[in-house]
């Protein structure tokens, strides 16, 4: 084997050992040597390929199957301005804690600085979007044994590092790989057996290095108790934000065993919590409700990220914030945490009334906002339901209604996120993604598809996401799938108001603003997505009114329905919920 062949093969073999099971390619010649071998081990039966044109696709598709399955998912690009696009998935995987693996393929050191052709300084291009960075030098003939220590400890590394297994702080590695030629292997070999000989890694297919149990982040004291004295009632809210599963799901036992209601992003994992809270941003905006049922404390958990009068009340200095977070960053949007702590609260800890910190739990706490909400769900669904047509706000609410048990969906940024926490009732049974690291727009459909592939390969049901029009267009390519692509059963579900509708929600939207308002945020596209999906190789079908919703969904996927809308009608929806509220609530 020449040097590049002899590297990608062993370093593929230390990654498959390693856990991979998913790898993404985008072609290139530089990155030809890796590429081959990724698609000899998918001949072998030991992974599953997934190939894209289209470098920034196939890093979201990548991040999609890291995010719903918690491994470290590799993706290859050549090199030069291929490298760019991989740029903002991983900034998104870093900030939502995604182990994803960048591979960059790259010239020789004797090759850059030349002007050659695809050539960019890569070296450190992620910056400190990276959890860690490694220049691996180019194979060389005659120091087979050396190099195999070498790429197979790299390799590990990078794993261990990706995955957090010492951190606690999962997320985005950066490999770039020079490659010299001749970059294709001798002779024809399209199905290897893994490297051995002085090329083999540990025996029984073990990864070169391994984390020893116990291992892993020193994890802090719980939250500390109060000063001793007198018990008195205190009323805690939790605040869950776009966290991992696991940890949502810590947060709801918590919650549900100490009385505390639950304000839950869709994506908290704790959305499904006995004492979570319908709607709990509107009842937070009430206004005189609010104010009298201020929490003394807040227990943060997760990233919240969605609404203002969340971020209001976490920056308001009358309030307690104390922050969980299992990594060595935490959220803190107020900048009020007084704790923060590397551990939940033990529900078993807590005897006679007492909460974790030395207070009396506050009597009926948790049913106050259970009967807020109840009634405040009430009004907006009567609301929701006279609409003569099918508004964004009702198809948030009724999809999330209609997911069969085991679904995954995925959420746009934007307004469907949004329309999800404010107007849907939190569903138990349903795993809820959204890419709320950064919470842009780019790259969801694809992200959708990764996390689809992932949740059905490990026996999850069918698939939906929700996303606005033009953060489906913005990821159209996303839908192309070349031939003998693995594609998941994904229902695409799109509110098109043609444009930038959650602007006519926002400041922008305002009367005064009107001149300049279509332009510049309104943003119409005029297409037909229909036509645009079924172009791109995908069922698609146009609804216009609730009762065509259930079938839809019930067709299965790969489909893609469109919800025609209107901007300004949305916003004034919106403000009509807002007056309903306060009405209910007195």
């Amino acid at each position: 084997m020449n040097p590049s062949t002899a590297f990608a093969r062993v370093f593929v073999d230390e990654l498959l050992r390693g856990g991979v099971t998913d790898a993404v390619v985008c072609p290139g010649s530089r990155s030809a040597p890796v590429a081959l071998a990724l698609h000899q081990a998918e001949l072998a039966g030991r992974l599953r390929l997934h190939v894209r044109i289209d470098e920034r696709t196939g890093s979201f598709l990548a991040l999609g199957l890291a995010k719903a399955s918690g491994r470290p998912v590799p993706v290859l690009t050549t090199s030069g301005t291929a490298t760019a696009h991989l740029h903002a998935a991983v900034l998104e995987a870093d900030e939502s804690g995604v182990p994803l693996l960048a591979l960059t393929a790259d010239r020789p050191a004797e090759l850059r600085g030349t002007g050659a052709n695809q050539t960019i300084d890569q070296v450190g291009l992620y910056g400190g979007a990276v959890r860690w960075a490694a220049d691996l030098g180019a194979p060389e003939e005659g120091r087979d044994a050396p190099q195999n220590r070498y790429w197979r400890s790299l390799t590990a590394r990078a794993l261990i590092v990706a995955g957090g297994a010492l951190s606690g702080d999962p997320g985005p590695v950066h490999l770039n790989l020079a490659l010299r030629e001749p970059l294709m292997p001798e002779g024809h070999d399209p199905r290897p057996e893994p490297p051995s000989g002085v090329w083999a890694g540990r025996p029984d297919g073990a990864p070169w290095t391994t984390v020893a149990p116990g291992s892993g982040p020193m994890v802090s004291t719980p939250l500390p108790p109060a000063a001793v004295g007198t018990p008195r009632r205190r009323r805690t809210l939790v605040v869950a934000g776009d966290a991992p599963p696991a940890v949502g799901r810590s947060t709801s036992v918590v919650a549900e065993q100490r009385g505390w209601p639950v304000l839950a992003e869709p994506s908290s994992g704790a959305w499904g919590a006995a004492t979570a809270v319908r709607g709990g941003s509107l009842l937070l905006g009430s206004g005189a409700w609010a104010d009298a049922h201020r929490p003394d404390r807040v227990l943060v958990v997760g990233r919240p990220t969605l609404t203002r009068p969340v971020s209001a009340l976490l920056a308001a200095s009358d309030v307690v914030v104390e922050t969980f977070t299992p990594h060595p960053t935490w959220p803190d949007a107020g900048r009020g945490s007084s704790a923060v702590s590397g551990v939940l609260p033990d529900p078993g800890a807590a005897l006679g009334g007492l909460d974790v910190s030395g207070h009396l739990v506050s009597d009926g706490w948790a049913d106050e906002w259970a009967q807020a909400a109840l009634a405040v769900g009430t009004a907006v669904d009567a609301v929701l339901d006279a609409e003569p047509r099918l508004t964004a706000g009702r198809l948030a609410r009724d999809l999330v209604a209609a997911l069969p048990a085991g679904a995954l969906l995925v959420l746009g940024s934007s307004n469907p996120v949004r329309d999800v926490d404010r107007l849907a009732a939190p569903r138990q049974g349903v795993t809820v993604l959204a890419n709320r690291g950064v919470a842009g727009i780019d790259g969801t459909v694809s992200t959708a598809i990764g996390a689809a592939l992932a949740h059905q390969g490990a026996g999850g049901g069918p698939a939906f996401a929700l996303m606005g029009d033009l953060t489906f267009l913005h990821d159209l390519q996303g839908l192309l799938t070349g031939d003998g692509e693995p594609v998941p059963d994904l229902t695409v579900v799109v509110p098109d108001n043609d444009g930038g509708g959650i602007f006519a929600q926002l400041e922008p939207g305002r009367a005064e603003h009107a001149a300049g308002y279509r332009r510049v945020f309104g943003t119409p596209h005029g297409r037909d997505l229909v036509s645009v999906a079924r172009a791109m190789g995908w069922a698609a079908t146009a609804i216009s009114d609730a009762a065509q919703l259930g079938p839809a969904l019930a067709a299965g996927g790969p489909r893609v329905v469109v919800v025609r809308g209107d901007q300004r009608a949305e916003a004034e929806l919106a403000v009509r919920i807002r007056a309903v509220v306060a009405d209910t609530l007195g």
